[in-house]
Order: C-alpha cells, then sequence, then structure tokens
C-alpha cells in the first residue's frame, strides 16, 4: 500500500504503520513510501524530523483510539451500498431537518437515529442536516471543535456508520446534507498545522484562520475541497452546510467557495444527482447563491438569519443583542418580500451599514434556508432555552405556519415539530482540564455582561449539560406535531405555498394582524391577544390553527393568536 503525506519544510518524515518503522521519500512538498504488508484495518501515522512522537495523518479517514491516536487505514470500497435508485433531492421545494447525532436519540449513533427515519418521513421531511461529524477530542461535543476533516466521529458510529444512516435515509426517500467546519480548527488535537502552513497569520472568532491565499495555500485549498468531495461522492451525501464562510479570508481571484461550487457541479453531473451547498454568512451577500455567470460563487443557497430574527423578535417581543432592528410587522414584511431585512442598511447591532438587497425578480426565495429555531438560536442563549420556554402554545403555531408557507427553504430544528421542551444547551468534554475551565469560565463570563449570574448558565462541561440536551421523545405535544404534519403537506400539494418568486409575495399589515398573499393562496395571522375580524373574501379554509376561525364571503374572524391559510 501507498502511503503519502504532505509536509513541504519537513527534513525528515518516518511512516509507522503497524509495527513498522519506514523511511519517507521526498517528491517535491509530498513525502512518499510503501508498505505491502499495510491495507485496511492497518494503524499507522507519522513522524517528522527525528521526532518520538507519531502524528496521525492530516488526512485520515478514520480514529479509531480518538484524535490523539494512531490513524487506520479504511477503504471505501469494502462497503456495499444499497441506495442504487436513489436520485437524490434538489433544494426547491425540500424541508430540511437539523439534528445532532449526539442528542437526537439516547443511543447518540447513527444507528439510532436510522430507527427514527420512518419517523422523519412520515414528517414529510426531505432533507437531514447533521450538525459536523467529523472527529473531535472528548466524547460528545457540539461538534464545531473538530480537527480531524476527512475522517467521522467514532463514537456516533464511525465511517461505517455515517454510510448505513445515509444509505437507510436514501431508502426512505430523504436526503443527508453534512455540516462541515473550514473555518478553523478545534483547540485540541489539531495536529494538522504541524506538517504544514495550513494556518495563516490572521485569526477569526475561534482562532488562526486558514491559509487560503498566502504562501503554499495551494495544498491546503486542496485540503479542504478533497475533505467537501468525500462526503458527497465516498459518504453518498447529498449536500453541505458550509460553517460560517465570513470568516473564510481568501483574497484570491478565485475565491475558495466558487472553486469548490465549480467541483462539486463536475461531480453532481458525475454522479447524477444534485448535490447542493449551502453557505452559512452573515454578510448578507447574494453574490454567495448568484450564478458564475453573473459574477457569483454558484452555490446553491445561504442561511438566512434576518428571517429567523424578524421572526422571533416579532413573537417573542424580545429586543437585546441583534434582535435590536427587528421585531416590527414593517421589518416582517421587508424580509418576507425582499429576504434581507439590513440591504445596504443601518445595523444599530454592528454600527454600520451592513448587507446589499436582492434582487428578487431574479433570485429565487429557496436559495434562502430559513427557520424559526436551529442549534445556534437555541444553543447560544444562557440556558438553552427553546421558545417553547417563551411562547403560548397559539404564538408556536403561528410561528409554524408563517415558516411553513414562506417562499424561502424551511429548516426545523430536531424536536420543534412536536414542541419539545428540553433545552439544547452548550456542551463540551474537553479532556485537558486547562481547556475545559477555560471553556467554562468564557462562557460565564459571557452571559454575565447581560447580567446572568454564574450559578444560572450551565457548566459546558457538567455530563448534566449534554443529557439536558437530549430530545425527550416521550414528552410529545401530538397536536402540534400534527400541525407540523399537515403544514408540510399543504406545502408540497399546493403548489402556490411553495413557490419561491419573491416579487409574488405581498405583505399588508394593520395592529397585529399579518396579511400575506401568495398568488391564489393568503396568509393571515392574528398576532394579539383578542379576536380580530378581517374584511377578506375567501371561499374556504385550507388550514387553521384555530378550529373557531370563521370565514364568511365578505370577512375572517380570527380568534387571539391564530393563523389560517386561505
Amino acid at each position: 500500500m501507498d502511503f503519502r503525506v504532505w509536509a513541504p519544510s519537513a527534513r525528515r518524515v518516518v511512516l509507522h504503520s503497524g509495527t513498522r518503522q519506514i523511511p519517507m521519500t521526498a517528491d517535491g512538498q509530498w513525502w512518499t513510501a510503501e508498505d505491502p504488508h499495510a491495507g485496511h484495518g492497518t494503524d499507522y501515522g507519522f513522524s517528522l524530523d527525528g521526532t518520538d512522537q507519531v502524528l496521525p495523518d492530516p488526512r485520515s479517514r478514520r480514529q479509531p483510539e480518538g484524535v490523539h491516536g494512531r490513524s487506520r487505514v479504511y477503504d471505501h470500497d469494502r462497503y456495499t451500498w444499497g441506495d442504487g435508485a436513489w436520485t437524490g433531492r434538489q433544494l426547491a421545494g425540500s424541508v430540511i431537518y437539523e439534528l445532532h447525532v449526539g442528542t437526537f436519540t439516547p443511543s447518540g449513533t447513527f444507528d439510532g437515529a436510522i430507527e427514527r427515519l420512518p419517523y422523519l418521513r412520515d414528517l414529510g421531511v426531505d432533507l437531514i442536516e447533521l450538525l459536523p461529524v467529523n472527529t473531535f477530542n472528548g466524547e460528545h461535543n457540539w461538534g464545531y471543535d473538530g480537527v480531524g476533516w476527512h475522517a467521522v466521529q467514532e463514537s456516533y458510529g464511525g465511517p461505517d456508520g455515517l454510510k448505513r444512516f445515509v444509505d437507510a435515509a436514501h431508502q426512505a426517500g430523504i436526503g443527508v446534507i453534512i455540516d462541515a467546519v473550514y473555518n478553523h480548527f478545534g483547540p485540541s488535537g489539531a495536529y494538522t498545522p504541524q506538517f504544514g502552513p495550513y494556518l495563516s497569520q490572521g485569526a477569526n472568532t475561534w482562532g488562526r484562520s486558514l491559509n487560503l491565499d498566502e504562501a503554499d495555500s495551494g495544498e491546503v485549498r486542496r485540503f479542504i475541497i478533497d475533505s467537501a468531495l468525500q462526503w458527497l461522492r465516498d459518504y453518498h451525501c447529498d449536500g453541505l452546510r458550509l460553517d460560517a464562510v465570513h470568516a473564510l479570508v481568501d483574497r484570491g481571484a478565485t475565491h475558495l467557495l466558487e472553486a469548490l461550487a465549480v467541483e462539486v457541479d463536475a461531480l453532481s453531473a458525475a454522479v447524477g444527482r444534485p448535490l447542493t451547498l449551502i453557505a452559512e454568512s452573515d454578510l448578507n451577500d447574494a453574490r454567495l447563491i448568484t450564478a458564475r455567470e453573473a459574477g457569483g460563487y454558484g452555490l446553491q443557497a445561504q442561511w438566512d438569519d434576518d428571517v429567523h430574527h424578524a421572526l422571533h423578535a416579532m413573537l417573542t417581543g424580545e429586543r437585546q443583542g441583534y434582535y435590536g432592528d427587528f421585531g416590527s410587522a414593517e421589518c416582517f414584511k421587508t424580509v418576507w418580500e425582499q429576504a434581507f431585512y439590513h440591504a445596504g442598511t443601518w445595523s444599530t447591532f454592528r454600527r454600520r451599514i451592513h448587507g446589499r438587497p436582492v434582487d428578487r425578480s431574479r433570485i429565487p426565495g429557496y436559495r434562502f434556508v430559513v427557520c424559526l429555531q436551529n442549534h445556534d438560536q437555541i444553543g447560544n442563549r444562557a440556558v438553552g432555552d427553546r421558545l417553547t420556554a417563551t411562547l403560548s402554545p397559539g404564538l408556536l403555531r403561528v410561528g409554524a405556519t408563517l415558516l411553513l408557507t414562506s417562499p424561502f427553504t424551511p429548516m426545523l430544528f430536531m424536536g420543534e415539530e412536536f414542541g419539545a421542551r428540553t433545552p439544547w444547551q452548550f456542551f463540551t468534554s474537553h479532556p485537558e482540564p486547562e481547556l475545559a475551565a477555560a471553556v467554562g469560565k468564557g462562557r460565564r463570563e459571557e452571559f454575565a455582561e447581560h447580567g446572568w449570574s454564574s450559578e444560572e448558565v450551565p457548566d459546558p462541561q457538567d455530563p448534566q449539560t449534554f443529557s439536558r440536551s437530549h430530545l425527550d421523545w416521550a414528552a410529545q405535544d401530538p397536536d402540534l406535531l400534527q400541525l407540523y404534519r399537515r403544514l408540510i403537506a399543504l406545502r408540497k400539494t399546493h403548489a402556490g405555498l411553495a413557490d419561491p418568486r419573491l416579487d409574488q409575495v405581498h405583505v399588508v399589515h394593520d395592529d397585529g394582524v399579518l396579511l400575506i398573499r401568495r398568488g391564489d393562496r393568503t396568509v393571515v395571522a392574528n398576532l394579539t391577544q383578542h379576536p380580530r375580524t378581517i374584511p377578506l373574501g375567501a371561499d374556504c379554509f385550507l388550514f387553521t390553527t384555530d378550529e373557531a376561525a370563521v370565514v364568511q364571503s365578505d370577512s375572517l374572524t380570527l380568534p387571539a393568536e391564530s393563523a389560517a391559510i386561505l
């Protein structure tokens, strides 16, 4: 078997394969060696410049002993796939379901999640978005501290476990999106930078940035693109959610994201199914999702936090932090019709002009992934409380109705659909005491600025913080679950409710009542605590969140905190 590793500054590299030590040969910036005794299941690593430390392979496909252990040879061809009839899922018209493998089921594994696939299929889910599943240090983590970008977390089930999950999902008619983090390495177990200039001199929120445009950056870019392609090719995944792309500093003529999109489009053509790239970005810049022919990057979609902020602030009344500019009915109208609220406008949170307008006649709404709740918007709250801790049952139903009749691509966060009350808290399991203490201290200090005491903020390292974040499948609101199922079904059977044309959306608001016209469909929401009669003629209800609603030839009467589709 041939081994290769990129180590441009090394003077000597030794392959440790099983019990054998084999000096490697320089081939430009790469080092190579052959071990005829090695194959699937062989443990190996590399030592640099005469040191005793054996490092894992930066491109390791498997880390059975964790991020500090040796790599293990893994042959993708040994898995027999059963999804030969799978033709993929396009993003347009789809509903996404975001879940964290470690807390979605009691077992916290891919196999445990497989058991819930029939439930997700019956709910109407088209695409599952998995929070990061690549290797991180410790047993449980959100996944954003990953260090092995080509390997699958062993505690979830390793590479075969992920393949079984994707295979089963496809056979259930559901696509799988992987959340991929390429803007930083985690704080523990990141040996990759010891091999070469993977990091730049700059820094972002989480540490040093990736070297995307400095000396020897070509191989770093290749490293990232190869990682992305392997999820789509070798694990049969249907897309990637690219974490915080605004932290990818690339001043080259061809941005990394554009280069990645070009290669993913080529792979999509080769495998004969849609492959989707979704960017998480706080830039409010539609160039990410503009076609390359028109000067954009050519990604398929991006998260749109403005929609979340508009819904959350309007429903809860919260105005702290970045919610300060949101919450009004006029803000809702702007976002529903134009995708972004900040579009070359002043942001009081940032204290500067932010964003740029969306050409709503050219860019369809499905390119914006939106939500009522997601892992960030819940988990970045002090106690990780969901909307069920804040909103009345009526407003929960109104929020679901607005989300699932929007012109955008709706995404649910695990358990939202049945009214989960379990929190989703920030949890870690760093084995290093100093790192663990620093993470906890930083968390407490962050929220102390907003009036939270140290005792109120859960300790990320406390195992109970992780346990509390598991879904409680026994505590479900069956009526809310049925409402979500009905809304998703209506979205799939009534074209007007999934119509992504933003220039066909028209919002009118008056004293707590929203009226949203979508072609021959009208969505009406009463956000007040009093019944409201609206002079609006309609033939019949398609749907209502409250059976006490009454439609007549010339008016509609909606109970307090309710919504209807006409």
